[in-house]
């Protein structure tokens, strides 16, 4: 992607709150301000914790000087050159991505023959499935509205089913379920999805850089979002 915003720097106030309702989305515990950005202990298989910048902040090579095992992630709005020359050399690039905003309408084709739209909403978190006739997913995704933002998360089309217009009735089915008009939309895509999103009217407000300490020659990469 070549699209890029005016500055590689984030709204902090805006990934402070896309971070939160990320976390909401996948049931983890809120970020914490830490290091001039935000702390997610995630505790997941592969990923300990995450730490999150708006950007290249003095804060981030204290912080990877501390750390000396694999299984933590320092995540930046910015290239990914720049979140490198703050690490120690043991620090490697994992596969980037895109924080990316979107305004106006979403436009929901219709599903093609042999597809339907399931999507429900519990508390604040919406999650849209699509079905193919014998009840096997298709696509799915998730949508949470907190703090001033509509977040999407997790927005998959399955290999078998792409090319034919999922992605795009998916998401306009989600957007549907924000209650608020000046909620702003967000979401972090892998450069393949950024491609995806930026068809759809998105824009890259920045690009999104990981690096993690690799081990014995394994690279440990969570999901770029």
């Amino acid at each position: 992607m070549e699209e890029q915003g005016k500055s590689d720097l984030a709204d902090p106030g805006l990934l402070a709150a896309w971070l939160a309702a990320r976390s909401i989305a996948r049931g983890l515990a809120l970020p914490v301000p830490d290091h001039g950005g935000w702390r997610v202990d995630t505790g997941l298989p592969g990923e300990i914790r995450r730490h999150v910048f708006a950007g290249p902040v003095p804060g981030i090579s204290a912080l990877a000087a501390s750390i000396h095992g694999p299984h933590i992630f320092i995540k930046m709005c910015g290239d990914g050159e720049q979140l490198l020359a703050l690490l120690p050399p043991q620090w490697q690039l994992c596969p980037g991505g895109f924080f990316m905003t979107h305004e106006g309408t979403l436009q929901a084709p219709d599903l093609p023959a042999g597809y339907r739209l399931e999507i429900t909403t519990s508390q604040v978190i919406t999650t849209a499935h699509i079905l193919v006739e014998d009840g096997g997913i298709a696509a799915s995704g998730h949508a949470v509205e907190y703090a001033g933002v509509f977040v999407f998360d997790r927005i998959v089309t399955e290999a078998g089913h792409r090319r034919r217009g999922l992605g795009r009735a998916l998401m306009a089915a989600l957007a549907a379920r924000q209650r608020s008009a000046s909620a702003r939309r967000v979401l972090v895509a892998t450069d393949d999805g950024a491609k995806l999103y930026a068809s759809l009217g998105w824009h890259i407000a920045s690009p999104y850089s990981t690096a993690t300490i690799v081990q014995d020659g394994i690279r440990h990469p969570p999901s770029s979002r």
